[in-house]
């Protein structure tokens, strides 16, 4: 039973942290509330109830996968431009290499992993 005790526990805390990571994320970048809802592919209300720290991202969900390129998103982009109105300012930018504005892009899954991928190949040439 303490391995299955453990294990809750790790992913409680996973789940808190992640929930916590990806509001701050979004806090930083500016990205509303009802834009966050679209890229996570969850409801309005449930991102009220995210912010009020009533809700947390569950391991088995598609949302958990969306927070975490989210998360990844905001950590690549803080690492190439190290400020975060820098960063606000690349993500509503028009982007010839996305061919789109990044924040545009952001709100499908398809469009979140694109980015992800363009970051994660400007990071590999800093």
């Amino acid at each position: 039973m303490a391995i299955t005790a453990n294990a809750t526990v790790r992913t409680s805390n996973a789940s808190a942290v992640l929930s916590k990571a990806v509001t701050r994320a979004a806090e930083r970048l500016d990205v509303s509330r009802s834009l966050l809802a679209k890229v996570l592919g969850v409801s309005p209300s449930t991102i009220t109830r995210l912010y009020a720290g009533d809700y947390q991202f569950e391991q088995h969900r598609k949302e958990w996968e969306l927070a975490l390129l989210f998360v990844r998103l905001f950590r690549s982009l803080d690492s190439i431009v190290g400020e975060e109105g820098n960063a606000r300012i690349w993500l509503n930018s028009e982007n010839r290499g996305l061919n789109a504005r990044p924040i545009e892009l952001i709100s499908q899954a398809e469009g979140l992993v694109r980015v992800v991928h363009y970051l994660d190949a400007s990071r590999g040439l800093v």
